[in-house]
């Protein structure tokens, strides 16, 4: 009886330290709430750091939904007059970043318009940070910005053999770089015409290197994970770069990567093609000293 006993309060005091350890570690890891206001007859618009992944609507009081041509930007208002209860919604933005908010109605709202990242910065406020997707792997959305940001900004150049030129633009690739599974690609398009330069569209697939036995089923087209900045109309007697994000791939010394950039309505597409040893040669991003957001 007594062993009995002695089993039953170890077995109590265990239930109760993990109860206690796990509302300590739920409390630690809370993403404090923003408190906002919305009415009927008025739109309330946030603006994010960056563009806006996904939105969660705590109730069928709000309506919301992003901005065209502006994918930071989120507009939410009242769907029904004078709701009593308090709702809620979440986003969750390109950078991996959680934000929640509490929502109340009020007919006439002091404020209709948010900056989020100077909210932030003012009451010294992170949003959670622990978004995962799926695309990047083991990669954080924040880390991975920092990265394409940091390839951009210090614009290095380290690959001087591959690049194309006709009618005045140049397209070059300026650096490699590997990083968990992920390939880093610096491209720097430079405009020496009079003309301004549109970019269309680009493209990122695997070819075989003899062109008159390729087929579309012999071509795998690869999909940009992220692209920092975007490439879209490169003044006359201008440079514009860009970093681009693609899943890692290997290849045999038969085929080639290649790269395209297509001039909206014009015939200035730009080409170039890289092979199995440049890939392999990749520069690591570990050896790179980042270029934290403040």
């Amino acid at each position: 009886m007594k062993l009995i006993q002695k089993f039953l309060a170890i077995v109590l005091l265990v239930g109760v330290f993990f109860k206690t350890f796990g509302q300590q570690s739920l409390e630690a890891g809370r993403v404090e709430p923003y408190r906002l206001e919305v009415t009927y007859n008025k739109t309330c618009h946030l603006i994010f750091p960056v563009a806006i992944r996904y939105v969660d609507l705590g109730s069928v009081y709000l309506i919301g939904e992003k901005a065209e041509d502006a994918p930071n930007v989120l507009r939410i208002k009242a769907a029904v007059r004078d709701f009593a209860e308090e709702t809620n919604f979440s986003v969750i933005t390109e950078d991996g970043h959680f934000y929640s908010f509490n929502v109340l109605y009020n007919n006439d709202p002091q404020i209709l318009s948010y900056d989020l990242q100077k909210m932030k910065n003012d009451a010294g406020r992170e949003a959670g940070k622990n978004v995962k997707f799926d695309e990047l792997g083991f990669n954080p959305p924040s880390l991975t910005d920092e990265v394409l940001r940091t390839i951009y900004q210090q614009n290095k150049r380290f690959i001087r053999h591959i690049a194309s030129k006709s009618y005045g633009i140049q397209l070059a690739l300026r650096g490699l770089y590997s990083h968990n599974g992920k390939y880093y690609i610096h491209l720097q398009l430079k405009n020496s015409s009079n003309v301004p330069f549109a970019v269309d569209f680009c493209t990122y697939k695997v070819s075989d290197k003899q062109i008159a036995k390729r087929t579309v089923s012999q071509e795998k087209q690869l999909v940009p994970l992220r692209q920092y900045p975007g490439l879209e109309i490169i003044s006359d007697h201008s440079v514009a770069s860009s970093v681009v994000l693609l899943d890692q791939f290997t290849i045999s010394d038969d085929q080639i990567l290649r790269i395209e950039v297509f001039e909206k309505n014009g015939a200035r597409s730009q080409v170039l093609d890289v092979e199995n040893a440049d890939l392999i040669a990749a520069k690591r991003v570990s050896d790179m000293k980042l270029m934290l957001n403040p």
